[in-house]
């Protein structure tokens, strides 16, 4: 087969899977796994296959007009070039773990086969945005991940924490989609097609006429479906989804799609310089804010989110700086260890009861229960922390190594204060990251009190994929000498400066960490774990166990009394408390915009029932009365009409005298 026909059948694969799961699973409940599985793995395959054959060469495009749509068609386009061949891999391999993952995780979840045919669908989308060629296609698959991750994130719509993450991801991710659709159709105005390579083509000619404008709507979109600053609060909530959904939105689909929609149409956005310098802005404040809050959070799965967005941050701000192979380079780094941190903290949740790290630092032997999550989990983190030789040391300083040649005036039309805002922000954010990251490691495998509770052995299914994704956290960074092929022959290799900069401050903030955690736990007393309630904590949350995924509440989280010896509270000082709340940004949306929409709200509602009503109900109020009064006088009594009629001719006749009277 051609390799444009390989390239049509990796998205439509897991489409058809997703059909016949639907279609299959309660008729013949025991074709669902195989369903959820194989087709993942068959798109990864061919995925493989794809990315082999266009070996970092010229792009591959295909493109069919199905039907007229006025002056800008709409086409079927195929457009894979070396990024877009290398991250449909990462979005194969992520889903094919997390499906497999997923089978042994939800083994007793009466909906499984609605979730796996939503994570097929998911994975659908996403390689369609990967693939396409078009921008209108492209926007098919971006509005198709938006549904599915609100039904995915709303899985356990029993909890009232699921159901207010999934309409609060919809609601802000479709905030962002309308200025970016308004982008899509001013950028085709102007170039006079949707179609990605044409549009390169007009900029690259200078066709564009309103740089910033696009740019900025277009941002609008990325900042909402990237979780990046001021649209990144639907991330962490949307952590009340189950475990491998947060993996697969985390590490391949859904926010991965911004950074790549940027990445494709880098040219349009660097046509802007004031664009360049908002999207700096935009990624220092997302990486320095989340390092922060993650740094502060005690559920383990928050500080993975917010985590994500940091790391999201570094990716824009590469593009910031007008590298879009570095972006794509750590992008892919990223995506292999955030699956494998997230899929590792499920089964530390599993094993725990609980996703609280305070209530883990008063558990013993943690790690001796969860032996595979545990060394996988270390390795993530220290590709997290971007610790020689893990991958992500080589993919951030990429980043870094971008935005000083962009700082010190090298990059050519990129402006020099996006590249010292990026150098800046990302090395306190490299600080903070592997402050959090040591924080996370500590607290979760590092605890003392009373023995871990046993829950028994994790499914091999869900302690095989770690291993899996182990290997590229581990290795991946190694393959820089090859990349520069698939990346725009950019040299992804550390450069020095950067590189002892990156390492060094990492270095510091997990020495510190370490240090701060020492002193803590020498200077209060450990509380055992019996002396912590074990129920469900003030927002009624429910741990993302095996019980959950059988709908039985045996656990839920610990509501403990703040850990003593939290290492994050004597770094952040005051700033804890307002950290952990994501610096009240929630409660100031919920101030500005919330509640004077509700209050717009209640008073349409009064003047619609109050008002309006009260004309309409008059309206059919009056006939109905005049029906009434005359229904009355139908009495059935001639005599009755007949004194009527006489009384009515006696009344004409009096009034036509006087009328001819008066006119006389």
């Amino acid at each position: 087969m051609t390799t444009t026909t390989l390239a049509v059948l990796v998205p439509l694969l897991p489409f058809l899977g997703a059909l016949a799961t639907l279609l299959l699973g309660r008729t013949a409940p025991g074709f669902v796994r195989p369903l959820a599985v194989l087709p993942s793995l068959a798109a990864l395959a061919l995925a493989v296959t794809v990315a082999a054959r266009q070996g970092g060469g010229g792009p591959v495009d295909a493109v069919t007009e199905l039907t007229p749509t006025g002056s800008v068609p709409v086409e079927l386009a195929l457009h894979i070039d070396g990024f877009a061949a290398l991250t449909a891999v990462l979005v194969g391999l992520v889903a094919t773990c997390v499906q497999i993952y997923s089978t042994g995780y939800l083994r007793h979840d009466p909906r499984y086969p609605s979730y796996a045919a939503l994570v097929s669908l998911f994975t659908s989308a996403m390689l369609l945005v990967v693939y396409s060629g078009d921008l209108m296609v492209l926007l098919v698959g971006w509005e198709i991940m938006g549904i599915c991750s609100y039904f995915l994130v709303g899985h356990y719509w029993e909890t009232p924490e699921a159901r207010a993450a999934s309409i609060k991801a919809f609601l802000v991710t479709k905030l962002g989609d309308v200025p970016f659709l308004i982008g899509l159709f001013a950028l085709a105005t102007d170039t006079g097609s949707f179609r990605i390579t044409k549009i390169l083509g007009a900029v690259a000619s200078g066709g564009l006429d309103h740089p910033t404008l696009i740019a900025l709507l277009l941002l609008a979109g990325v900042a909402g479906k990237s979780a990046q600053f001021p649209l990144h609060t639907w991330l962490p909530d949307a952590m009340a989804g189950p475990t491998p959904v947060s993996a697969l939105i985390h590490a391949a689909t859904m926010v991965a799609a911004g950074v790549y929609f940027v990445a494709r149409l880098l040219p349009v956005f660097a046509a802007s310089a004031a664009a360049l310098v908002v999207l700096a802005a935009m990624a220092a404040l997302t990486m320095v804010g989340s390092a922060l809050a993650a740094l502060a959070q005690d559920d383990i799965k928050r500080v993975l989110a917010y985590s994500t967005i940091g790391q999201l941050g570094y990716m824009t701000g590469a593009l910031a700086v007008g590298d879009r192979g570095a972006a794509v380079f750590h992008l892919l780094a990223h995506g292999a260890f955030k699956a494998l941190l997230f899929l590792a903290a499920g089964v530390v949740i599993h094993a725990a009861g609980t996703n609280s790290l305070a209530a883990m630092s008063r558990m013993k032997d943690l790690r001796a229960r969860v032996p595979d999550a545990y060394w996988t989990m270390s390795v993530a983190l220290l590709a997290l922390a971007a610790i020689p030789p893990f991958s992500g040391f080589f993919s951030k300083e990429a980043v870094l190594g971008a935005a000083e040649h962009a700082a010190t005036g090298h990059a050519g039309h990129v402006p020099g204060a996006a590249g010292w805002i990026v150098l800046v922000s990302g090395l306190v954010t490299a600080l903070l990251t592997a402050a959090y990251a040591m924080r996370l490691w500590l607290l979760a495998f590092r605890g003392h009190g009373a023995e871990a509770p046993d829950h028994g052995r994790q499914p091999v299914a869900m302690n095989s994929v770690l291993w899996v994704l182990a290997v590229p956290s581990l290795a991946y960074g190694l393959t820089t000498g090859v990349l520069p092929d698939w990346f725009d022959s950019r040299d992804l290799t550390p450069t020095l400066t950067t590189a002892v900069l990156g390492t060094g401050v990492a270095l510091v903030g997990g020495i510190v960490t370490y240090g701060a955690w020492r002193h803590t736990t020498a200077m209060s007393g450990r509380f055992p774990l019996g002396a912590v309630a074990a129920h469900p904590d003030a927002d009624g949350g429910l741990v993302e166990a095996e019980a959950i995924a059988s709908h039985e509440s045996a656990y839920g989280n610990v509501a403990s009394a703040p850990d003593p010896a939290d290492p994050g509270r004597l770094l952040l000082g005051p700033l804890h408390r307002h950290a952990a709340v994501g610096f009240h940004l929630d409660a100031l949306y919920t101030a500005l915009f919330v509640r004077p929409v509700r209050g717009a709200a209640t008073v349409v509602r009064f003047l619609d029932r109050e008002v309006v009503d009260t004309y309409v109900r008059g309206a059919g109020a009056l006939p109905r009365w005049l029906g009434t009064a005359v229904r009355r006088t139908q009495t059935g009594n001639v005599q009755t009409y007949v004194s009527a009629l006489l009384a009515g001719t006696v009344v004409l006749v009096v009034a036509v005298l006087l009328v001819a009277t008066a006119g006389a």
